[in-house]
């Protein structure tokens, strides 16, 4: 049977360019073994974040249909206005300058049950360096959830191979996700990264806060820093971030204050995604960019660049494959 929970999701109305350029911050940050970067490359001053395809009404419930750990096992994402929309495509980056907070107002016996897309519905951010996170994996369990991109709706299941369910070989020791309305473009090579190309999905959140959360869960996050993973050639980044409503949120603001605040866990998230397949008779994944996590403004940059390739997926500038884009 399947069951249903209320969560809550910042959105507008319409597809635009937002009104409000994609500022960078000013302040440099270096040291604790991170990256620095020179902030006047990374500004992008005739660039806008993009947004398409919102739902009006901002609540979001999240149904699970089938039973957990099985073939069948999906969560979509449902409006109360009674249409369908995607997690990635169809909730809006950007509402300008402030966060919303919303109370949810869907009826417990609502017989309006319309899917959303965990990828293309939910927005990516919310203004003031505040962004959406889609919990696909809670911290501390190992079945291998992921948005299913190729499905209508993208809802969240369990990874398969070869018809069987996909489980890490030991537990994840964070919550780990989605960015919404990001896409890691398949046919770009990062020269910064060794040439790799991107791998196809949505770029991947590790949320370090002490709370375990729920699968389709949507937290609002500030990215911290950001760690260039390579698996077998592709390129699968990884945002270091935490929920605002963690204990020690108002602590941490950088990669440093990681390093200072939660430590030895940096190295821990490297160390646990460059190791995962070796119990499979696999190779190692790799790092780039000296194995050492990039800072905050840095991952800055990736999101948005990765938000402008997703519009340009959702405007069908390039290919989209087997991609669903509802």
């Amino acid at each position: 049977m399947a069951a249903t929970r209320v969560i809550t999701a910042a959105s507008a109305t319409s597809c635009f360019l937002a009104k409000r350029a994609f500022v960078l911050p000013a302040k440099r940050s270096c040291g604790g073994g991170a990256l620095c970067f020179n902030r006047r490359a990374l500004v992008l001053k005739s660039k806008r974040p993009f947004s398409c395809s919102a739902i009006y009404n901002p609540q979001v419930k999240v149904k699970e249909e089938g039973q957990p750990e099985t073939l069948d096992y999906r969560v979509f994402f449902l409006d109360g206005s009674g249409k369908k929309v995607s997690p990635w495509h169809d909730i809006p980056l950007t509402l300008g300058d402030g966060v919303y907070n919303f109370i949810v107002e869907i009826p417990k016996e609502s017989k309006a049950k319309m899917e959303v897309s965990p990828w293309h519905d939910i927005p990516l951010t919310l203004g003031d360096g505040v962004y959406n996170f889609i919990v696909e994996i809670p911290k501390e369990s190992k079945a291998k959830m992921e948005v299913a991109t190729d499905e209508d709706f993208t809802p969240i299941k369990q990874d398969t191979k070869k018809g069987k369910l996909r489980y890490y070989p030991y537990n994840i020791n964070w919550n780990y996700g989605l960015l919404p309305q990001t896409w890691e473009d398949p046919s770009q090579a990062n020269a910064e990264v060794e040439g790799a190309f991107g791998d196809n999905d949505p770029v991947d959140v590790v949320e370090i806060g002490e709370t375990q959360r729920k699968i389709g869960e949507v937290l609002k996050i500030k990215p911290l820093a950001a760690l260039a993973m390579i698996d077998e050639g592709e390129l699968d980044w990884k945002i270091v971030a935490i929920s605002l409503d963690d204990p020690k949120a108002h602590l941490v603001n950088d990669v440093d204050d990681v390093e200072k605040h939660f430590p030895g866990t940096l190295t821990a998230i490297r160390d646990w995604f460059r190791d995962y397949k070796i119990p499979d008779g696999k190779p190692a994944n790799r790092f780039g960019l000296g194995d050492k996590p990039a800072n905050k403004e840095y991952a800055l940059k990736i999101i948005h660049e990765t938000n402008e390739s997703w519009a340009k997926l959702v405007k069908r500038s390039v290919d989209p494959g087997d991609l669903s884009l509802f």
